[in-house]
């Protein structure tokens, strides 16, 4: 089958990678794609994936489509691309608001009667601000829309919490900060699952951790992901099966009782408190950069998968993963999470790639006079595997230090200590 791949970052390419390992797959065709899409095949780059028009049309050469970011799910690709007949794997416009409306998300999560932290969603700067006088700290205040995972501060700094809710009504988030909403801190570590989704059911992929901060340390801003590892040693043994059946299954049957069934990944970011594991957020794809160590992970066939959810019928099988480990360190653009500088040539990828072990996906990357160059600000993923968590690590740095762009910057502490 042609399979059309919506999307151009370090997700997409990990995605793309894996779906043309898949012997039911003849091409897969990336839009916008980037240079290391390019090199799992044809690209698209002039395909506004935001335009469900333009989509659907594009999607008749296809017999599947697989949307990788938000925005097009938000935007309604995927109700778009299912009315011409074709394939989508994806979920419709309104069931996407578990990802484009955190008020959306903790409504739906207490009728399924599914662990979250307590919340209040505000229209009103002064009621927001109000709010936050009488809570304890530390304080969680969230944009209630996209906001490319940068809509969030976790702070004891009650004034850097109301500052937080002043940019959110300024407009600094866009259309997504004109509802705030300030939830109830979670302690204990976090932890991504994932499940493919369809038919009322979740087929469980394995758990990752991420690192939203910026600097070791969890210091700085927040970011989309700095780095993360998959498995995670701390999480409990039958966290993925746990969380599926009480947590995404019943989300997913509160959607369908409502008149809105779920097809397509669904992210569950989690706090392991001691009350169990409870939901920070729901992301309706797969995480970036949590994509990048769970798919290399994975034996099973992800094309013969998602290509039976996308059907809208139970997805009757599991998916398997390595007991390798995974470990993927972001390289950034200077100036990133703010304004990244662009354009800037970068050397040492097929060196980093030519090492034992070693995949690096691109994320923010573009060609320019015959020259790979920076064009985001999380420019590439480099993962290191290995026979456990040291291992993989030890990859990973080795591959970051063989690239080089000016003003280059990473953690240097992703799965350190665990």
């Amino acid at each position: 089958m042609r399979v059309l791949l919506l999307g151009g970052g370090g997700r997409e390419h990990a995605l793309g990678w894996k779906l043309a390992q898949s012997s039911l797959v003849r091409e897969v065709v990336s839009a916008p794609g980037n240079p290391g899409l390019e090199e799992v095949g044809p690209t698209l780059p002039d395909l506004r994936i935001d335009c469900p028009e333009a989509v659907a049309e594009a999607a008749t050469a296809f017999d599947l489509v697989v949307v990788g970011p938000e925005a097009p799910l938000a935007a309604g690709v995927a109700d778009a691309v299912a009315e011409v007949g074709i394939a989508v794997f994806g979920p419709t416009q309104r069931a996407a608001r578990l990802e484009s409306s955190k008020t959306f998300a903790k409504e739906t999560m207490r009728r399924a009667g599914v662990p979250t932290a307590d919340s209040a969603a505000f229209v009103d700067p002064g009621a927001a601000r109000s709010h936050l006088h009488g809570l304890p700290a530390p304080y969680v205040v969230k944009a209630d829309g996209l906001a490319a995972g940068k809509g969030v501060v976790v702070t004891s700094d009650r004034d850097e919490a109301l500052r937080w809710v002043d940019r959110c009504f300024a407009g600094d988030f866009g259309e997504a900060g004109s509802k705030v909403v300030i939830e109830d801190y979670l302690e204990g570590p976090e932890v991504s699952v994932f499940s493919i989704c369809a038919g009322g059911e979740g087929v469980p992929l394995a758990a990752a951790r991420d690192y939203k901060r910026l600097a070791d340390r969890d210091a700085g801003p927040n970011t989309g992901g700095m780095g993360c590892f998959s498995p995670v040693p701390d999480a409990p043994p039958d966290l993925v099966e746990d969380v599926n059946r009480l947590i995404i299954e019943p989300v997913l049957g509160q959607l369908a009782a409502e008149g809105t069934p779920y097809v397509g990944f669904l992210y569950a970011g989690l706090v392991l408190t001691g009350e169990g594991p409870k939901v920070m957020e729901f992301n309706c794809r797969l995480g970036d950069p949590e994509t990048q160590v769970v798919l290399p992970r994975m034996t099973s066939d992800l094309a013969a998968v998602l290509a039976a959810a996308s059907q809208g019928e139970s997805v009757d099988m599991e998916v398997s993963s390595s007991t390798e480990a995974a470990v993927d360190v972001v390289l950034a653009s200077d100036g990133y999470p703010g304004r990244p500088t662009t354009g800037l040539p970068i050397d040492g990828v097929d060196d980093a790639g030519a090492i034992p072990g070693v995949l690096v996906f691109h994320g923010g990357t573009a060609r320019s006079q015959g020259r790979l160059v920076t064009a985001g600000g999380r420019v590439l993923n480099v993962v290191g595997l290995g026979s456990d968590l040291a291992a993989a690590r030890h990859r990973a740095y080795q591959a970051a230090e063989a690239i080089r762009f000016p003003g280059m910057q990473y953690r240097t502490d992703i799965a350190g200590g665990v």
